[in-house]
């Protein structure tokens, strides 16, 4: 498998990404394609007692599938029982065509906050950490409350947060606030941002995913023998993934660990990903079991990007500095210390 490099681009090819599937995962997602291509017949007109048996099929069938790839760890089939409604509600939220922008970012956070736990601290442990505040109640002294948590600064303060803008950025910033709350030590992560884009005038059959490195800012020492963290809402074909981290080998770059969050990821994305990466983990809520021609997730949410950034205008599309001040002064407030890290990255180079 190969990438194509000019000076200032790299091009990862469709096919280069099917090389790493197996038989048995051509298999599995033909099986799949074809369970939900009879779905979509119950869709018009509407057939709710239809639809709702054939997810709860493909569910299984991919349960089942996801099994035999420890890398692969999806929400509902990991996590206890009891915790499952939670997701669901989440993840119906996000797809639903009503949802707004506010509520678009206000379930993201939620969703990030869940794969967080799921991946850092849902494992039982007796070695705790204690957190000590000052609160504001100052009579008859300044008083102070304990609480504990679990000590996982071993697997959180080695993480550089790697950013495949644009749809990436805010739940980058999410997952960094979570290590640096966590931490003993207020770990606020590094920051590397990567330009890439796929063409979408090309099918899923064909598609090109494109580094633009004269618009990405990186440091490859930062990021030698580091636990990247990739946190995108959608993983379709796996592909900008595996073209930065690809990339960032061939420079001599050597991560310890690699860590994809996704809100949803086609299965199909997930098995490239973990086929393709050594020593990767994809952490997602939700998996859904197909892509269309276009390599869109299906049923999918539609463009998280522009449902968490808003629209470009094709002809001037917005730079990082302008996508953070469209995200607000809220947004900005509570990721202070992640935007000063992104500004030294940006800046200082």
């Amino acid at each position: 498998m190969g990438t194509n490099m000019s000076l200032d681009k790299i091009i990862l090819k469709a096919e280069d990404l099917d090389g790493y599937l197996t038989r048995q995962d051509k298999q599995d997602l033909e099986k799949l394609e074809n369970m939900y291509n009879e779905t979509i017949q119950y869709f018009q007109p509407e057939n709710k007692e239809k639809i709702i048996s054939s997810f709860d099929k493909m569910g299984h069938v991919m349960q089942e599938i996801c099994a035999a790839h420890p890398d692969i760890q999806v929400y509902s089939f990991v996590t206890e029982e009891g915790a499952h409604a939670e997701a669901s509600r989440v993840i119906s939220k996000l797809r639903d065509i009503n949802t707004n922008h506010q509520e678009f970012i206000y379930y993201s956070q939620r969703a990030y906050e869940m794969l967080f736990r799921m991946a850092f601290t849902d494992q039982h442990t007796d070695n705790k950490n204690y957190i000590t505040v000052k609160t504001p109640v100052s009579l008859p002294v300044q008083n102070f409350a304990v609480h504990k948590i679990p000590n996982i600064d071993a697997k959180i303060e080695n993480s550089v947060m790697c950013v495949m803008l644009r749809g990436a950025l805010l739940p980058s910033m999410i997952m960094s606030k979570e290590i640096e709350e966590y931490s003993s030590h207020k770990y606020v992560t590094p920051f590397a941002l990567f330009k890439i884009n796929r063409d979408d005038s090309k099918k899923e059959s064909n598609m090109e995913y494109i580094l633009n490195l004269k618009n990405s800012f990186f440091d490859l020492e930062q990021l030698d023998g580091k636990d990247l963290i990739f946190a995108d809402p959608m993983n379709a074909t796996g592909g900008s993934l595996v073209t930065v981290v690809r990339y960032l080998q061939s420079q001599g770059v050597k991560p310890k660990s690699i860590k994809f969050f996704n809100v949803i990821s086609a299965l199909k994305g997930s098995i490239r990903v973990t086929r393709a990466l050594e020593n990767c983990t994809c952490y997602t809520l939700w998996i859904d079991p197909v892509l269309n021609s276009n390599a869109y997730i299906m049923p999918g949410l539609g463009d998280a990007g522009d449902r968490l950034n808003g629209c470009d205008s094709h002809d001037s599309p917005r730079n990082i500095i302008q996508l953070i001040a469209d995200y607000g002064s809220n947004i900005s407030g509570l990721y202070r210390s992640q935007l000063f890290k992104i500004e030294q990255t940006v800046l200082g180079r």
